[in-house]
């Protein structure tokens, strides 16, 4: 069972209360953790075998398919950024203390909304792994990106049934802003090499990602020690998860982008 699912369900049991989102819980691939799972089996699968499929074929050219793939990311990114501002502004939302609103208000649906479709884009998101091994760019296909990948269809998966909103709303906004600038990125990368010289802000955008952890584990931080009706328990998951990502993510901005003194040793 994902850490997250059984975060959760250990909450619920302690309040004694059915904890889940009345909004979300019969939605698609949300009303039962089966097809998700299936889905990261398959993905699993694709990784193990795909690398060793693709080993006497040509990579394949993917060049139309990722232009029209990234910059669509970009919109579904930029609508999710907006949702995610205007429903939380709307609602008054606390930057310091949100529970989840379950309801029949039309701004709590709103917001489910989108959180579904957070959610959705990270299983969209599981096609950068497969345009890696069609690609043949195995040295892509890291513990990062993978662990970064496989947790994070299960985390939201989580937090769509059963915290669809409340606190939770930080991470899909400022996660939104972020993938925006992401997928403009490999957007233009995929034009072809001619966009080379305009991609000078890769570290850039590496920093961004580990900023938006930072926010995100203070922001969890603090919610585990105030007093505030959200589940401690996915508090504490986001934090570790959060934690977990900055390690990995420094290691990784380490290694891509030595310091001087550290290229002259």
């Amino acid at each position: 069972m994902d850490v997250n699912l059984f975060a959760c369900s250990l909450w619920a049991s302690d309040a004694g209360t059915d904890f889940f989102s009345p909004w979300t819980d019969g939605w698609l691939l949300v009303y039962s953790p089966v097809p998700i799972t299936c889905i990261f089996m398959w993905y699993l699968v694709i990784i193990w075998a795909g690398p060793k499929q693709m080993a006497n074929r040509q990579p394949v050219n993917l060049r139309p398919v990722l232009i029209v793939y990234n910059f669509a990311m970009v919109c579904l990114s930029a609508y999710m950024f907006y949702e995610f501002t205007a429903s939380s502004w709307l609602a008054r939302y606390s930057l310091l203390c949100q529970p989840v609103d379950y309801s029949n208000n039309p701004l709590a649906l709103r917001m489910a909304r989108v959180c579904w479709w957070f959610y959705f884009s990270k299983v969209l998101e599981l096609s950068d792994t497969i345009f890696f091994v069609l690609r043949k760019k195995n040295s892509q296909l890291t513990f990062l990106h993978v662990y970064h990948h496989a947790t994070m269809i299960f985390n939201w998966w989580a937090g769509v049934k059963y915290v669809a909103g409340g606190q939770s709303f930080l991470i899909g906004l400022i996660n939104s802003l972020v993938h925006i600038v992401m997928y403009l990125y490999y957007g233009l990368a995929a034009l072809g090499p001619h966009m080379n010289k305009y991609l000078w802000w890769k570290r850039y955008l590496t920093s961004l990602q580990l900023l938006q952890f930072l926010i995100v584990s203070m922001h969890t931080t603090y919610n585990l020690f105030a007093d505030c009706d959200f589940p401690d328990s996915m508090n504490a998951v986001v934090l570790a998860y959060s934690l977990s990502l900055i390690v990995l993510f420094s290691n990784f901005y380490y290694q891509s982008y030595p310091t001087k003194k550290t290229k002259s040793t």
